[in-house]
């Protein structure tokens, strides 16, 4: 009887909006024939990042798409390896003669590290290894500092002690997702100039160990051989990573990333500037860290697909409204502290809906 080697497994990982979800569609798009299943790690109530990837081209049915797109919706994959993770993975290693390799994105607020360690448990092991596990940098953020609670105070410390920068718990985050990594990619490269995209790579390059490879990138375009079969074999010394979240995992009950709220509003049909404006309002008045959704706009027969990172918004259409579906706006907010009652009333009122 033949024995079938392990399933290789890539875990894309990233802070909020750094690109995760276009790097998968690109790597879908560019299976030239492997067969992929995709486990997608969403944090909120509405599976945006999922239907994203169900878009992609890469000529199967909308069914087809379903059946090779696992969605998890807690949203944090070191709270739900014991719970849905483990299913998934048992049913995936059960098709594991009809797969080429497994990619799993995860949400932007989770812990790469414990997600690695469940491959470690006999029954995944024996079946899978992780290729590696690929951290994506939104560059144009991390240049202005927003990957934390208070980028703007956090720059200015940062002039006079850069040690004070760890006191914030969206760097730790961020750094506890270089920490884990196999690979690096500064994504967006081409949005900023030459000289900040240096410091960038200065900077994560002091959260890495010396053999992690950082490269850069434009939408996450960069050839397949360079992200998958990397052979890295993570769960393997992913114990020695040291990371600032690893004593959480060590019998205390607390979650840094608990801080974060992620709230769901749906609204009608808007006008698209109207809409783009009042959230831009809302991002600075609440200091929201990431926006995503779908938006209906009036007589356009296409869904508007919103994402959103701080005051930067990148939108297109990016399919047509089913017949069977509702006409309405569907957004989620990721933040710290956020009200959801005044949030919706907030953006109902700018829209006079």
């Amino acid at each position: 009887m033949k024995t079938l080697a392990k399933l290789p497994v890539t875990i894309v990982t990233g802070f909020l909006g750094s690109g995760k979800t276009t790097l998968l569609r690109h790597m879908l798009d560019n299976a030239q024939g492997r067969r992929i299943a995709v486990i997608v790690n969403e944090f909120g109530e509405l599976g945006i990042d999922g239907e994203i990837l169900k878009q992609c081209s890469i000529g199967c049915t909308e069914e087809e798409a379903n059946g090779r797109v696992y969605e998890l919706a807690n949203g944090c994959l070191c709270c739900t390896v014991q719970e849905e993770f483990f299913p998934v993975m048992r049913e995936l290693v059960a098709r594991r003669g009809d797969l080429d390799h497994i990619l799993i994105e995860t949400s932007g607020l989770a812990l790469p590290k414990p997600l690695v360690q469940a491959f470690q448990w006999p029954e995944i092991r024996s079946a899978c290894t992780v290729d590696a596990v690929i951290t994506v940098v939104d560059s144009p953020a991390v240049a202005a500092g927003t990957f934390a609670a208070f980028p703007d105070q956090v720059d200015a410390q940062r002039k006079l002690d850069p040690n004070l920068d760890h006191e914030s718990p969206l760097h730790e985050l961020f750094a506890d997702q270089l920490a884990s990594a196999d690979l690096v990619i500064l994504n967006k490269s081409d949005l900023i100039s030459p000289e900040d995209l240096a410091r960038v790579r200065l900077e994560v390059a002091e959260e890495l160990p010396p053999a992690v490879k950082i490269i850069e990138a434009s939408s996450g375009r960069l050839p397949l051989d360079v992200l998958i079969g990397l052979g890295a074999g993570s769960e393997e010394h992913i114990d020695g990573r040291h990371s600032h979240h690893d004593h959480h995992h060590e019998g205390e009950d607390e979650h840094d990333h608990d801080a974060f709220d992620s709230i769901s509003i749906e609204l009608p049909q808007a006008d698209e500037s109207l809409l783009l404006d009042a959230l831009t309002q809302l991002v600075v008045q609440h200091g929201i860290l990431r926006v995503k959704g779908f938006a209906a706009i009036p007589n356009k027969p296409m869904r508007l697909l919103i994402q959103g990172v701080g005051t930067r918004f990148d939108k297109h259409f990016d399919r047509a409204w089913r017949a069977d579906e509702p006409r309405a706006t569907h957004l989620v907010l990721i933040g710290q502290e956020l009200d959801a009652t005044l949030l919706e009333a907030q953006l109902r009122a700018a829209l006079s809906v």
